[in-house]
């Protein structure tokens, strides 16, 4: 569903904005940062992968807040 108050880019444009790129990049860092910590720890690798989605999940909001 597509809302009529926002611009399209054009079809050479960008799928992603830099400030996105960045915000999921770190995200992605801080999530496989903490996946590798936790299976360092010794739990089992589901629980560290779990881990790793939380801390991913969190550092998008956190770093979305904090960039600007």
């Amino acid at each position: 569903m597509s809302r009529p108050d926002r611009e399209r880019p054009g079809p050479a444009g960008p799928l992603l904005t830099q400030r996105a790129a960045i915000v999921f990049l770190l995200a992605a860092l801080a999530g496989v940062g903490a996946t590798v910590l936790t299976a360092l720890s010794g739990t089992v690798w589901p629980v560290a992968v779990s881990v790793g989605g939380g801390t991913a999940a969190s550092a998008v909001l956190f770093f979305k807040e904090i960039i600007d």
